[in-house]
Order: structure tokens, then C-alpha cells, then sequence
């Protein structure tokens, strides 16, 4: 029998590479002789990070439509006829079984084109309020997995599977022990340890927060490690001392989990499937600057089943203080533990992965 050859798209920021990654990885598992071809955007996240997990990829001239008025929406119409045609080449030269989409810029075009000539399709929806792009998809494609209920609402029912996002094997798997991960960060005592994420770009709100409660964080004797986004090191790189590690980005997730006792997170939805399996006390602070305000539903999720902690960056200023507070106080902790591990699915790697196969 001849390999299967797949088409992965997703990208843009990690919250939609990694799944497209740890999805790439389990079905190679399964599949050893499978071809995988990623397609993301030109000068996105995805044209660094895929090739150093070892896969190829083509990237289209494509970018998301701004929401406010912008010059940059003049060239979207070019760009989006542009990547149509070669989404077209792609599929007719690579010819896949079966075209998987996790979002991001180039996974509209792809998936549109790969509906057209009837190859099989699947989109993996990871918020609990979908973008535009796969609301449209929704129409075309076979298969929609969603980690979500109620997903019905925006997509047509026959078609949705509840499987989970996508969770790196490492971080499953969770084999590091917490004094070898602070060994790894050089974080010389067991105080209390807060993880600080920002998301693979980084937070600009989250980063000036910490910075201005440093002293705060020190008189509650918390050593703090601080993923602040390589946009933002060179600003906030000052601050790096004992007990305050700054990190632009950290590769190894597996460690940076195990050394937290607790987390202030963005709540992208990759992060908070993430956080559900490492299952640690976490303040979520939702962007507001995302598509249909998708962030803050998610986190909103998570906090109607008292697994998370949540605060508006428009309350930072007032209310910081006090749901910090909360956050350290060990019975909200112990609760909170034990909620959001309830609400973990470290499998659903393997449920896309047999939804993939299913339809070859």
C-alpha cells in the first residue's frame, strides 16, 4: 500500500502551530512511511518552527483581514486570490489523502480548495468561540473537531466531534520532576514558584503587570519565571535576577510546567488544554485584542466549572492585588487543582488523529 500523504495548515501564532505539530507527530507514530506537508504564512511563526521539527513547508502570501482600517486591507484581496492559485498548485503537485486545518492565516484558502476537488477535509476548532474562517470552512469540510460543548451553535452538528485540542507528547507525558525542572530554570530555593505566560509573542499588558508587582511577589516570598516574548526582552531583561528568571520563549513547556506551583496565563485555547493536563492553580488574563473576543470565552469556561481564575486586563489596575491574593490561598488552590484536572483529555491528540484516519 502507498504512504499516505497529509497536508497539515495551521499557524500564525503557536496557538494554532502546536497543534498542528503534535498532530503531525502522532499520525507518524501510527503512520511511519507517511508524507507530511505543512502550508502556513509567509513570515509567520510556522516558516521558523516547523522546519526545525523537522518537516517541510510552503508558505502562502496571505494575512488575516483587519478588523479596524488599515492599508494593509487594500492588498487582501490580491493576496487572498494569490494563495487560492497556489493552494491549487500545492494540492494538484503534493496530491493528499486527506487535508487537515488548525487555523491561522493559510488554513482558509488550503481548505477551501481542498473541499472544491473533494478531498477530505477536517478542521480542528480549539476555542469555544470559532473565528470567521472556520465558521465558513464549517459549510465545505468533512469532519470538525471541537474541545468545546455547545459548538453546535456555530457549526452544523452532523459533522462535530468533541475531541479535545491537541497537547504536545512531553507535556502528556509529564516525566519531569519539579526540582529538575527548577534545577533547568536556576532557581536556587523551594519558595513558591509563578509561571508567567504570555503566549508565544508575548503580552505587553501582562509584562508591564509584572513589572510594576515585583515587589509585591517578593514580599509574598513567590520567585517568579517569566516568559515575556522575544518582542518584549530587551524592555523587560532588567529585571532578571534570583529570584526572577525573564525568558523571551521557552521550547521546553514539559519543564516550565513542572516547575510551577501556579500561573498567570493569556487563555488561548492550546494554553488552557495545556494547563487542564499539568492541572496547576492558574489567573487567567484574556487578551482583548483576539477575534471575536474568543479569549475571553474560553477562560469564562473554565471559570463557571471553579477551575480558573479570571480577570480583565480593563481590572488589572484595581483588582490585581486581591485575586492574586485568592490565587495563592491553598483551599482555592486545592479546588482549583482538582476542577481543572476534570477537565483535562490527554488523549485528544489520538482521537484527531483516528477522526484523520477515518476519513483516508
Amino acid at each position: 500500500m502507498k504512504p499516505y500523504k497529509v497536508i497539515l495548515s495551521g499557524g500564525g501564532t503557536g496557538g494554532h502551530l502546536y497543534p498542528a505539530l503534535a498532530i503531525a507527530n502522532a499520525f507518524k507514530i501510527r503512520n511511519p512511511n507517511a508524507e507530511i506537508l505543512f502550508v502556513g504564512a509567509l513570515g509567520r511563526i510556522e516558516m521558523e518552527k516547523v522546519p526545525q521539527a523537522g518537516y517541510k513547508i510552503i508558505g502562502l502570501w496571505i494575512d488575516g483581514l483587519q478588523r479596524s482600517i488599515s492599508l494593509r486591507n487594500l492588498t487582501f484581496p490580491l493576496k487572498l486570490v494569490f494563495s487560492l492559485l497556489k493552494s491549487i498548485f500545492i494540492l494538484y503537485k503534493f496530491k493528499p489523502d486527506v487535508v487537515v486545518g488548525t487555523g491561522g492565516y493559510a488554513s482558509g484558502p488550503l481548505l477551501f480548495m481542498a473541499s472544491i476537488f473533494k478531498i477530505p477535509t477536517l478542521i480542528q476548532e480549539q476555542n469555544s468561540y470559532p473565528g470567521i474562517t472556520n465558521k465558513l470552512l464549517s459549510k465545505l469540510v468533512n469532519t470538525i473537531a471541537v474541545a468545546y460543548e455547545r459548538m453546535e451553535r456555530f457549526f452544523p452538528a452532523h459533522k462535530i466531534v468533541t475531541t479535545g485540542n491537541p497537547i504536545r507528547k512531553t507535556i502528556v507525558e509529564g516525566n519531569i520532576k519539579k526540582q529538575q525542572a527548577k534545577e533547568f530554570f536556576d532557581l536556587k530555593n523551594n519558595d513558591s514558584t509563578l509561571v508567567v505566560l504570555g503566549g508565544s509573542l508575548g503580552a505587553k499588558r501582562i509584562n508591564e503587570l509584572v513589572a510594576t508587582h515585583l515587589d509585591f511577589f517578593k514580599k509574598l516570598g513567590v520567585l517568579l519565571i517569566w516568559q515575556c516574548g522575544a518582542l518584549y526582552y530587551d524592555q523587560f531583561k532588567k529585571y532578571q535576577s534570583e529570584k526572577v528568571k525573564i525568558i523571551a520563549f521557552v521550547s521546553e513547556m514539559d519543564h516550565l510546567y513542572a516547575a510551577a506551583d501556579m500561573i498567570i496565563s493569556r487563555s488561548g485555547a492550546a494554553t488552557l488544554s495545556e494547563l487542564c493536563v499539568v492541572s496547576r492553580p492558574v489567573l487567567l488574563i484574556p487578551s482583548p485584542n483576539v477575534t471575536e473576543n474568543h479569549q475571553y470565552h474560553n477562560a469564562m469556561a473554565l471559570e463557571q466549572k471553579l477551575a480558573a481564575l479570571v480577570i480583565e486586563e480593563k481590572n488589572l489596575e484595581k483588582g490585581f492585588k486581591k485575586i492574586f491574593l485568592d490565587l495563592i490561598e491553598p483551599e482555592n488552590q486545592k479546588k482549583m487543582t482538582k476542577n481543572i484536572k476534570e477537565l483535562a483529555i490527554p488523549d485528544a491528540t489520538s482521537r484527531i488523529v483516528d477522526l484523520t484516519m477515518a476519513l483516508l
